[in-house]
């Protein structure tokens, strides 16, 4: 994940949808001060809070964590490794678990 070109496609594409900071944050139950502070590579936004931007972007889980406009072949690839990182990522988790 590049952060800030997650950052700059949140922006860019909230500005092509031409809604402001202030309307995407209220629709998400937010302070546009949130909104900004993704759109200037300062924070994330939450996990709780993704799939209804990307709803509220019209813009897909893949195509946000990739930062940028997926085609067919490309959403499909991502999100086959997206799922795989999730899997070993929670692996890892339990694993330390099993440790501790």
């Amino acid at each position: 994940m590049n952060q800030i070109q997650i950052d700059r496609f949140i922006a860019d594409c909230r500005k092509e949808l031409n809604m402001t900071q202030r309307q995407i944050a209220e629709r998400l139950g937010i302070t546009n001060r949130a909104v900004s502070k993704w759109e200037t590579g300062k924070s994330m936004p939450d996990a709780s809070l993704m799939l209804e931007l990307c709803e509220a972007l019209h813009i897909s889980i893949n195509e946000l964590l990739c930062g940028k406009r997926l085609n067919e072949l490309e959403e499909r690839k991502e999100s086959e490794q997206n799922t795989l990182a999730m899997f070993m990522a929670k692996n890892e988790l339990e694993n330390l678990r099993i440790l501790t």
